[in-house]
C-alpha cells in the first residue's frame, strides 16, 4: 500500500518504485490494477467524502468543474504531418528506400 500511495501522491514512475526499496515495481503496479478494477480507489474516495461532509459540510447544491478543451500551443502546420495518422500523408515504410537485405537502411559496407 506505501509503495502504491507513494506513485499516486508524487507523480513518479511505476518502475522507479525499484530505487526506493519498498517493494518490486511489478508488484505494486499489478496489486494497484487489482484494486481499481475491484472498486477500491473509488470506495476510499467515497467514504472520504461521506467523513469530510460529516465533519465540514459539503455545499451540495453547489457544484464546479474545471476543464480546458485546446489546441497544442505549440500544434499545427508548424509541426508537419503524423505518420500514424492515416488521413494524412508522411514518412512511411513505402516512402523510406532501403537497401535490399538492410534493417537499418545504411548503404555503409561493413568491414570485413
Amino acid at each position: 500500500m506505501d509503495a502504491i500511495l507513494l506513485v499516486l501522491r508524487t507523480g513518479m514512475q511505476w518502475n522507479a518504485l525499484n530505487a526506493t526499496g519498498i517493494c518490486s515495481s511489478t508488484s505494486a503496479h499489478r496489486r494497484f490494477q487489482e484494486w481499481e478494477r475491484a472498486g477500491v480507489f473509488g470506495e476510499f474516495w467515497h467514504r472520504g467524502l461521506l467523513e469530510y461532509d460529516d465533519k465540514v459540510g459539503i455545499d451540495w447544491d453547489f457544484l464546479a468543474a474545471d476543464g480546458a478543451m485546446t489546441k497544442a500551443p505549440l500544434g499545427g502546420q508548424k509541426t508537419g504531418p503524423n505518420p500514424t495518422d492515416r488521413g494524412k500523408k508522411g514518412r512511411n515504410a513505402w516512402c523510406s528506400p532501403r537497401v535490399p537485405g538492410s534493417r537499418s537502411g545504411s548503404t555503409t559496407p561493413v568491414p570485413t
